[in-house]
């Protein structure tokens, strides 16, 4: 165990909850995922497909207060 992360664990009862949640979240973001650029590629291509069939009225907006009430159940 490093010098370090032996001096995070004897210290972190004196953090704040959003000091500890700021390391958490730092720790997490570090973890090294495999990048896949084919990935990106296929959401970028499909963002692009979904905004030219919103441009064209091939495909219909919905307003975030419809998609609330949908998820909610509840009528506008």
């Amino acid at each position: 165990m490093s010098t370090v992360l032996k001096q995070v664990i004897e210290n972190i009862e004196e953090l704040t909850s959003s000091e500890k949640a700021l390391v958490a979240r730092c720790l997490i973001s570090s973890l090294e995922i495999k990048h896949d650029e084919s990935v990106d590629n296929a959401w970028a291509n499909l963002a692009e497909e979904r905004f030219s069939e919103l441009e064209s009225g091939v495909t219909k907006g919905v307003s975030w207060s419809e998609i609330r009430n949908d998820v909610t159940g509840k009528s506008a």
